[in-house]
C-alpha cells in the first residue's frame, strides 16, 4: 500500500450496500484504491471475518456483543483488532478513515454515522434514519465537521449528479423515480392479501428482506422524500415522486427554465456507490452499459396515494417538521416487523404509522440526539400497543 491511497471504513459491510462497496473496491485502479480501516457487521460474523481478511482491515466489529468471542476466534492469528456492540461501532466510526460508508440499517446507524460526521470524515450515506429521523441535527453535524456528504441511495445520488450547484436558485423541483414494486398494478383489495414472500420479490433490484418490503409498500420511497428535503435544502412542495417501472432513469431535477436533467443507467447499486467513492472524478466501474437501441420504452405514471399511503404520510411529516420523521419511521419499523411475523396485514402497516403520527403530533423539535431517540422510542411503544 502506498501513502497516496485513501482510507475507508464500512459500517454495515455484510449487507447489500456493504458487499457491493467491497466489490467496487476490488475493481478500482491503483490510483483510485482505498485502504480499508474498519468493517462492521451484525450476525453474519463468518462473512465479516472473510471480508476483514480479504481486505486487510485493521478493525472488525460485530454489533452483536454475544458474537465477540466467535469473531475473535475467526480472526485469530491475524493482526486485525476485534470489537463488539455499540462501543465497537463507535470505535469503528471514530477510526481515522477519510471516508465512511454509512450502511448500517435502522436507528442503530445513527450514533456511529454522527460520530464519523463530527470528526470530519466524508460520509457516503446509505443509512436513511440519519436524515429521516434526525435530518436537521445530522446536516448541522456534517457542516460543523467539515466533511462532504455523498448520497449513496440511487435516487439521491442521481439528483446529486445532475443538480448544478451554481443553479440552486433555479431549482423548481426534484423528481424521485420509483419502480412501483411488485404491486404497482394491484388493486387495494389485492394488496390486502399479499404475503411476505410476494412482498419481498422486487422486480428490478436484489435487496434485503426489510428494504424489499419497504419498497413494495413504497415506505422506502416515502423515507427518500424526507431525505431529499434535507439533503438538498428543499421545501416539501419541491419533492415529487413518479412511477417509472424500468428503473432506467434514477431521478431528475427540474429547473425554472423548464429544463429537466436526468441521470440514467442500468439498475445496479454499484453506480451510486462508485460515484461516491470516486467523487469528484468519475472512475471506471464494472457495470452493464445502457444500450439505447434495445430500450423499447420508458414508462411513467403518477403514484396512487390511496394504494400507497406512505407517500402521503411522508409529505405530512415533512410539512410538520420536527421529529415527525422519527415518529413515522419508528412506527413503521414496528409495523413492518409485525407484518414479517405474520401478525399484521400488509395495508395495516400504513394505518398504524398514521395513527401514531396523529397521537404524537405535538412532540417538540429535537435539540439533541436523545430527543430523536426518545421520539423514536415513544413511536415504537405506541405502535406496539396498536398491534392485534
Amino acid at each position: 500500500m502506498t501513502s497516496a491511497r485513501r482510507s475507508i471504513s464500512i459500517l454495515g459491510s455484510t449487507g447489500s450496500i456493504g458487499t457491493n462497496t467491497l466489490d467496487v473496491l476490488t475493481h478500482l485502479d491503483e490510483a483510485d484504491g482505498f485502504e480499508v480501516v474498519a468493517l462492521t457487521g451484525a450476525g453474519n460474523i463468518e462473512l465479516l471475518a472473510e471480508q476483514a481478511k480479504a481486505h486487510r482491515a485493521k478493525l472488525a466489529v460485530t454489533a452483536d456483543e454475544s458474537q465477540y468471542v466467535a469473531l475473535r476466534d475467526l480472526l485469530s492469528g491475524t493482526s486485525i483488532e476485534v470489537a463488539a456492540g455499540q462501543t465497537g461501532l463507535l470505535e469503528a466510526a471514530s477510526a481515522e478513515a477519510q471516508m465512511v460508508m454509512a450502511a448500517i440499517v435502522g436507528t442503530a446507524g445513527l450514533g456511529p454515522t454522527l460520530a464519523a460526521a463530527k470528526r470530519g470524515a466524508d460520509i457516503a450515506l446509505a443509512n436513511k434514519e440519519c436524515l429521516v429521523s434526525a435530518g436537521d441535527l445530522f446536516i448541522s453535524a456534517v457542516k460543523a465537521g467539515g466533511g462532504r456528504l455523498l448520497p449513496v441511495d440511487s435516487e439521491h445520488n442521481a439528483i446529486f449528479q445532475v443538480l448544478e450547484e451554481n443553479q440552486r436558485h433555479a431549482i423548481e423541483r426534484v423528481i424521485l423515480t420509483a419502480s412501483g414494486g411488485p404491486f404497482r398494478t394491484f388493486t387495494r383489495e389485492q394488496m390486502a392479501g399479499v404475503t411476505v414472500e410476494t412482498a419481498r420479490a422486487h422486480p428490478n433490484w436484489s435487496m434485503g428482506l426489510k428494504i424489499s418490503i419497504d419498497s413494495a409498500s413504497m415506505f422506502n420511497k416515502a423515507l427518500e422524500m424526507i431525505e431529499a428535503k434535507h439533503l438538498f435544502g428543499l421545501s416539501p412542495e419541491q419533492v415529487e415522486v413518479i412511477i417509472h417501472p424500468q428503473s432506467i432513469i434514477h431521478s431528475m431535477v427540474g429547473y425554472a427554465d423548464g429544463s429537466v436533467l436526468a441521470q440514467l443507467g442500468c439498475p445496479d447499486m454499484r453506480h451510486a456507490i462508485g460515484y461516491a467513492l470516486h467523487y469528484p472524478r468519475r472512475g471506471k466501474l464494472p457495470v452493464e452499459r445502457l444500450d439505447f437501441a434495445k430500450l423499447s420504452r420508458l414508462d411513467f405514471e403518477a403514484p396512487d396515494e390511496t394504494r400507497f399511503p406512505a407517500l402521503r404520510l411522508a409529505r405530512l411529516a415533512m410539512t410538520r417538521g420536527g421529529v415527525q420523521g422519527a415518529v413515522l419511521n419508528g412506527a413503521k419499523e414496528v409495523a413492518l416487523e409485525a407484518f414479517i411475523a405474520g401478525e399484521l396485514p400488509f395495508l395495516a402497516m400504513a394505518e398504524i404509522a398514521e395513527a401514531v403520527m396523529e397521537e404524537l403530533v405535538q412532540l417538540p423539535p429535537a435539540t439533541t440526539m436523545d430527543d430523536v431517540f426518545a421520539a423514536d422510542l415513544e413511536a415504537r411503544h405506541r405502535a406496539k400497543a396498536k398491534l392485534p
